[in-house]
C-alpha cells in the first residue's frame, strides 16, 4: 500500500488528486473510545501528559476515520510549566492559572524552557503515533501562540472580554512585551521539538487574538507569531506552519505576515472571500462550520461541496472552521470524511 502525503503536499502548496483533511478537536468527547477511557483517567492532564494514553487518544480518530492528518492529543497550555507558570484543566471549567502574571517581577522570575525536561512525554507520544501511523498520514503538532498563552497566563482563566490584558497591554506595555517574548522564545523551542519528535507541520492556534481590534493585533500577537515562524524557519524551513484565530474576519489580511505557509479560516469568513484577501498563492485551511455537523447528512455533503468549490483545487486542506463539538454525532464525524475522501478535483 503507497504511503499518503496529500496534507504535506497541500500544505506546500503542492498538486494533488483531492482536498486532504482532517479536524481540529479531531481526538475527543464526540467518541465513544475517547469517553470511555476518560472515565478510566478523569483529569485531562494525566491523559494528555502520559504517553500512552495521549498517543492512544491521538490514534482513535484515525484508527476510525483514516483522516489525511493524525494531530498529537495535547494543550496548548501544557509547555507554561516549564517555564514556571502553572496550570490545571479542570473539566467542566476549563484552564485555570494557579498564579496569575501580573507583574514585571514574575516575568523576570520565569525559567528556560527545556523541553526534554519540562515536557518529556511528548517525544514518546509523537514516537508512538509515527510507529502506527507509518506513512499513511501526515503527523501534525500543534502550540498556542503568544498572545493566547499570555491571555489565559494574565487573566487566570478564559475570559469573554479579557479585560485584565488588555488593560495591562495599554496601561503597562512594557511587561505585556516583556512576558510576549519570553512566551515567543519558549514556542519556537517547543516547535522546534515536536519536529524534531516527528511532526511534520505544525499548527499554531491564536485562539483570542480575534479579540484584538487590527491595531492591537499589529502591536501584541502579530510581531510575536512572527518571532516564533522565523525562529522555526531558521533551523527547519521546509516544515509548514499553520496559524489558526478564532474570530479572524478582521485581521485575516494581517495573518500572512506571521510568516506562516497556510491561513486556518475560521467558518465566519467566506472561503473564495478569504483567498481573496490573503493572496491565492498562499494556502488555506477550513471551514465548515462545526454545528453543520448536526445536520442530515444530504446538507452536510452540500456544504461540504460549497466550502471545497469555493477554495479551488489547490492549497487547501479541509477541515472545520473551529474544533469538533462534543455531542456532535460520531457518525456524520465519520461522513464527514468518507464525502471528503471521495472527492476529486
Amino acid at each position: 500500500m503507497g504511503g499518503n502525503d496529500r496534507l504535506l503536499r497541500a500544505a506546500r502548496g503542492e498538486a494533488v488528486d483531492r482536498p486532504p483533511v482532517w479536524m481540529m478537536r479531531q481526538a475527543g468527547r464526540y467518541m465513544k473510545v475517547y469517553r470511555d477511557l476518560r472515565d478510566k483517567y478523569p483529569t485531562f492532564r494525566e491523559r494528555s501528559e502520559i504517553p500512552e494514553l495521549a498517543a492512544e487518544i491521538s490514534l482513535q480518530p484515525f484508527r476510525a476515520f483514516q483522516p489525511d492528518g493524525v494531530i498529537m492529543f495535547s494543550d496548548i497550555l501544557t509547555p507554561l510549566t516549564g517555564i514556571g507558570i502553572n496550570f490545571d484543566i479542570i473539566e467542566s471549567r476549563g484552564p485555570i492559572i494557579e498564579s496569575p502574571i501580573r507583574t514585571q517581577a514574575q516575568v523576570d522570575a520565569l525559567t528556560e524552557f527545556d523541553p526534554d525536561t519540562a515536557v518529556p512525554f511528548i517525544r514518546k507520544i509523537l514516537t508512538a503515533i509515527k510507529e502506527e501511523v507509518k506513512d499513511q498520514a501526515t503527523i501534525l503538532g500543534f502550540v498556542g501562540a503568544p498572545w493566547t498563552l499570555a491571555a489565559y497566563s494574565v487573566e487566570g482563566k478564559g475570559s469573554k472580554d479579557y479585560s485584565t490584558i488588555k488593560a495591562m497591554a495599554y496601561k503597562e506595555p512594557a511587561i505585556i512585551h516583556s512576558f510576549l517574548t519570553k512566551i515567543a522564545e519558549m514556542i519556537g523551542t517547543y516547535v522546534i521539538h515536536q519536529i524534531e519528535c516527528g511532526a511534520q507541520v505544525v499548527q499554531m492556534f491564536d485562539s483570542w487574538a480575534g479579540h484584538l481590534c487590527p491595531t492591537d493585533y499589529k502591536t501584541f500577537a502579530l510581531p510575536y507569531q512572527k518571532m516564533v515562524v522565523d525562529k522555526v524557519k531558521a533551523k527547519y524551513p521546509n516544515t509548514p506552519m499553520i496559524l489558526y484565530i478564532s474570530g479572524s474576519a478582521g485581521v485575516l489580511d494581517l495573518m500572512p505576515k506571521s510568516g506562516v505557509d497556510i491561513v486556518s479560516v475560521d467558518w465566519t469568513v467566506d472561503l473564495a472571500d478569504a483567498r481573496d484577501r490573503i493572496g491565492r498563492d498562499i494556502p488555506v485551511q477550513g471551514n465548515l462550520d462545526p454545528c453543520v455537523l448536526y445536520a442530515d447528512q444530504s446538507y452536510i455533503h452540500d456544504r461540504i461541496l460549497e466550502v471545497v468549490q469555493k477554495a479551488g483545487n489547490k492549497g487547501h486542506i479541509m477541515n472545520l472552521g473551529h474544533g469538533i463539538l462534543s455531542t456532535t454525532p460520531e457518525d456524520n464525524a465519520r461522513f464527514f470524511f468518507e464525502t471528503v475522501k471521495g472527492l476529486s478535483y
